[in-house]
């Protein structure tokens, strides 16, 4: 029988709803499961929390002395699992119902990787922090199947992930990422290089722990750090939209000019992207302008 390792990295989360609506479903996988749970240097009192997990059947609790990030971390949680499957979740995601492992079980045959996508709920948060991290989630990363079936290894992410345990071992995460982003956009590109076949379906899971404005941006600033990382390392990330308007105005002679202008006014961008009325057209000017800094 075919089994099933789920791979959660922690980070100063609650994780035990999560294990615990995932071990009620274990039966519809038609096979061995086993969940490992492994904290990458969390504040003690998420810890204390989460230790009570060792206690359950079939799932594997450990603790890192520091926080190693988020390639390294899946990577050592993918060479301990004992399975032919690896799904890997963030530590703050919720399943949708009681048929999520029965829709993965069912897909399997389908490729060596699946994607079931992500969700948000779709009224807004009551605070006004939290809403930047929403309205990106809902109109960016909340994509049906069918969407991101059109460049399958370019919509992947890791949240919400089904793998063949060799395929992963095979082409791992990229540790030298150790700032926040952009693995996963490494990840579908040696995907793509390999011919590995990926499926996008509609198994989402829900995006529960919405950070605040600030961390958010200061995230997404490292994710555009880490694009040009790659695309000066490997040539990675040409064919997303940011690096190609970068480029273009590059090639016309206007990065400077553009680059400039924006200067001027990216404290009043900011200030919107940090109230309750954020706009994502505001977002994207401010990535193009860190991407053109980043790109001197």
């Amino acid at each position: 029988m075919i089994g099933l390792s789920v791979l959660i990295p922690v980070f100063n989360y609650d994780v035990r709803p999560l294990v615990r609506t995932l071990l009620a479903q274990v039966a519809d996988w038609q096979g061995p499961v086993e969940i490992h749970c492994l904290d990458d240097g969390s504040q003690e009192l998420h810890r204390l929390q989460n230790r009570e997990l060792a206690l359950l059947p079939g799932v594997h609790y450990r603790e890192l002395d520091h926080n190693v990030g988020r390639a390294a971390i899946r990577n050592q949680l993918a060479a301990s699992a004992r399975y032919a499957w690896l799904l890997l979740l963030d530590n703050d995601s919720s399943l949708p119902d009681g048929q999520f492992l029965a829709r993965y079980a069912a897909a399997r045959h389908r490729a060596p990787v699946l994607s079931g996508g992500t969700t948000y709920e779709a009224a807004p948060p009551p605070e006004a922090a939290l809403r930047l991290r929403w309205l990106y989630g809902l109109h960016r990363e909340a994509r049906p199947a069918a969407v991101r079936q059109r460049a399958p290894h370019g919509q992947l992410t890791l949240n919400n992930l089904l793998v063949q345990t060799k395929v992963f071992r095979q082409l791992g995460l990229d540790e030298s990422l150790t700032r926040y982003g952009h693995e996963d956009t490494k990840f579908g590109w040696l995907l793509r290089r390999t011919g590995t076949g990926v499926h996008h379906l509609d198994n989402p899971v829900l995006h529960d722990g919405l950070e605040a404005a600030p961390v958010f941006l200061q995230k997404t600033h490292d994710a555009v750090r880490n694009l040009v990382q790659l695309y000066r390392a490997e040539g990675l990330g040409a064919d997303t939209r940011l690096l190609q308007a970068a480029l273009r105005l590059q090639r016309w002679g206007l990065s400077e000019a553009v680059r400039t202008a924006f200067g001027l006014r990216r404290e009043q961008v900011q200030r919107n992207l940090l109230s309750g009325r954020p706009s994502l057209r505001q977002l994207d000017a401010l990535k193009l302008y860190w991407l053109l800094d980043e790109l001197r």
